[in-house]
């Protein structure tokens, strides 16, 4: 796991290659990957928000989450995450087939999963909540988790870089989708479910 994660962060094109030798055996022993490296923004959220806190309106205040509902939200968070992935996997093995390559489920979420690397790598700055550098962070993580899916599609899925081009480019626009959907169950979560708790 950890030669996928410093080869993607690294030398991204040879890291693809090598994920596109996997056998289908080799690709459902990745799996754990993104279970795991899920667990990276979503620990160091809930630590960042319980224990150090945000600086709410810029007021000079701090404010910090208590335990339950920090941990209610980061739950909910880390699913979302997963789920994300799983949804992006089947969309890159739906459209395969449109763009002349062969996939199959896994093979998707595979490449799903190691693009989305710099996102959870990124969570880390959750560990010390800062706005504009969490914004910056995440900004600069998607951008290169947008190049590795440019770089890997026309690899692991082995199309010519014209079709590659077309493919990706689906597939960000259905993440864009995905992303204003999650947005907006965000604040329906938020609103109806489990608002954020701050401590007194």
């Amino acid at each position: 796991m950890l030669n996928h994660l410093y080869g993607l962060m690294v030398q991204p094109r040879r890291q693809w290659q090598e994920i596109a030798g996997l056998s289908e055996k080799g690709l459902n022993r990745q799996i754990p990957y993104v279970i795991i490296l899920a667990l990276v923004p979503a620990l160091c959220w809930y630590f960042g928000t319980t224990e150090i806190g945000w600086n709410i309106g810029g007021n000079g205040q701090v404010r910090t989450l208590t335990s339950n509902s920090a941990l209610s939200l980061v739950a909910v968070f880390y699913v979302t995450m997963i789920l994300a992935v799983v949804a992006v996997g089947y969309f890159i093995h739906w459209m395969a087939k449109t763009y002349g390559a062969k996939s199959n489920p896994m093979k998707g979420m595979v490449i799903a999963g190691f693009t989305a690397t710099p996102i959870f790598v990124a969570g880390a700055a959750g560990l010390y909540p800062i706005l504009w550098l969490d914004i910056l962070l995440a900004t600069l993580a998607v951008a290169y988790a947008v190049y590795l899916l440019y770089v890997g599609i026309p690899i692991v899925l082995n199309v010519n870089e014209e079709r590659g081009f077309l493919f990706a480019s689906a597939v960000v626009t259905a993440c864009l989708v995905m992303a204003v959907v999650v947005m907006v169950g965000t604040v329906l979560f938020w609103s109806f479910v489990a608002a954020p708790v701050f401590q007194h």
